[in-house]
């Protein structure tokens, strides 16, 4: 079925390439904004359905492992998923973020080709690397993590991470080609098979946070064993060591950045953990999963969004998209963190009907989306980075961050627990968002609408903070349907977009 849906590539000496005819590299003049945003639009909403059919199947059987693991198998869980988030930046070396740059820099087939197998060898020799470490150090590894003796939890990471970075760079073939279709195949069969090995092995076989990693692994690597038979003829015995060294220049900085972004998304854990005991790191990693809408919105505009804007040639074409770009994806980003801000208490309860320990979740859910949205941001904003190729200095950026970070949870999570870390968290995606503007604004200037950023999101936090609050539920309802209207005479819309809507919803007279 998935093969079927994937149809085996034409060619069997190149990676197949966007048509000549796909208006990707064309004179400025001849692209509107318009059509950019919309194409844009179409890719990320093709990842977003795929991403909502998966969240949806991963979502559905979460009161299941609530009830079966407690918030200690949780906790054990999103500490294991810390670990092997470390890992996969150092051992990655920033050699996914080198694919793309410079896959858009060859117009060449043969050199394409070349690229893409080189970065396939390079990605195998590492995450082979890091399941042998996991395999040899799995003991001392999990009495490191507070886990007991469990080594068996940490040799299964270690095999979900090498299934993870083949996984992740096979299917970046697909963003490149702009085949957003056959990436949500796989992503849906993935996350299909990873479900039902997870309900089998967590409620069936009892068999606990170990279960629940092994049946996440399984769906990865069922999926990458399919794509490695698909691709079998574009990932020749071919490496380049001169053209490795090349883009690890590129993606080296980037990974001292990675790991402070890791450390701003993930260290909190390991506070809580320290501070407040495992347990705490449960109910906070539920909080976690409910803003995550965001951070799923956010995978799939990130799926679309480097292909798309490296794809640009015209400087003054992408600039003035990217502005627009900032400016329409706050703006969904704080739409949807007022509804989860707001709905919170009724979204958790429905998450975890028979734990009322997990209840407390809702406190932390506002300020987890929020500053997801901060960090939504700062992903437009790094673009403009990777474009001019000035990555060396990204690092300094996401560092101060992540000391604020790292500050924030020393002081805040003794005293109050997780949601000290969500105050953190939040902090420190603010931060990051402010450096990357310095950043960005000094290499490659663009000219983004801060007035009309500023406005839509002063408006969603006032919003969600009455709402949650009052705590009635169609109150909160009503919150979310009206915050686009509030914008209207705050003077957010342009007279474009004012007159777009006027078609779309025309007004009796």
């Amino acid at each position: 079925m998935l093969c079927h849906v994937l149809r085996a590539p034409r060619t069997t000496c190149s990676v197949r390439s966007i048509p000549a005819r796909t208006p990707l590299h064309v004179e400025p003049l001849t692209v509107s904004l318009a059509f950019q945003i919309r194409r844009l639009a179409r890719h990320s909403a093709i990842y977003g359905l795929g991403g909502i059919l998966s969240r949806i199947l991963a979502v559905l059987p979460l009161p299941l492992y609530t009830s079966y693991l407690g918030t200690r198998g949780f906790g054990k869980i999103e500490l294991v998923t810390v670990l092997t988030t470390v890992l996969v930046i150092v051992l990655s070396a920033g050699i996914s973020s080198a694919f793309f740059r410079f896959y858009f820099d060859s117009k060449d087939d043969a050199r394409r080709t070349l690229i893409v197998r080189t970065t396939f060898w390079f990605t195998m020799a590492m995450a082979t690397l890091g399941l042998l470490a996991g395999i040899v150090f799995a003991s001392p590894t999990a009495h490191a993590l507070g886990l007991g003796n469990d080594p068996w939890l940490v040799r299964a990471a270690a095999v979900g991470l090498w299934a993870q970075m083949n996984y992740q760079q096979l299917t970046n073939l697909f963003r490149v080609e702009e085949r957003s279709v056959q990436f949500v195949a796989a992503s849906i069969a993935n996350i299909l098979i990873t479900v039902g090995a997870t309900v089998l092995l967590v409620v069936g076989l009892h068999k606990g946070a170990t279960g629940a990693v092994v049946g996440n692994f399984l769906g990865t690597l069922a999926v990458y064993l399919v794509l490695l038979v698909y691709r079998r003829y574009q990932l020749g015995l071919q490496f380049d060591g001169r053209l490795l060294r090349e883009m690890n220049r590129f993606g080296l900085p980037l990974v001292p950045s990675a790991l402070a972004l890791w450390a701003i998304s993930f260290i909190d854990r390991l506070f809580v953990g320290a501070y407040k005991g495992i347990a705490e790191v449960g109910v906070y990693s539920l909080a976690v999963r409910v803003s995550s809408v965001i951070v799923f919105l956010m995978i799939a505009f990130r799926l679309a969004w480097p292909a798309f804007a490296y794809s640009i040639d015209d400087d003054s074409t992408a600039k003035r998209t990217y502005s627009y770009v900032l400016t329409y994806l706050l703006f969904i980003c704080c739409w949807i963190s007022i509804a989860l801000g707001t709905l919170a208490p009724w979204l958790v309860q429905i998450l975890a009907p028979s734990k009322p320990a997990f209840y407390r979740a809702d406190e932390a859910v506002g300020v987890l989306a929020f500053g997801t949205t901060a960090y939504a941001g700062y992903t437009v904003l790094a673009i403009g980075i990777g474009r001019a190729r000035q990555t060396q200095f990204n690092w300094i950026v996401s560092g101060i961050a992540a000391v604020v970070n790292i500050a924030l949870n020393f002081a805040l999570i003794p005293p109050y627990g997780m949601m000290g870390a969500a105050v953190s968290t939040a902090a420190a995606y603010v931060t990051l968002f402010l450096g990357m503007t310095i950043n960005s604004q000094r290499v490659y200037p663009v000219p983004y609408q801060w007035r009309r950023v500023l406005t839509l999101s002063g408006v969603a936090i006032a919003l969600t903070a009455v709402g949650y609050e009052l705590r009635s539920l169609p109150l909160s309802i009503a919150l979310c349907l009206v915050y686009p209207l509030l914008l209207l005479p705050l003077g957010f819309y342009l007279p474009a977009e004012r007159a777009r809507l006027r078609r779309l919803v025309p007004l009796r007279g």
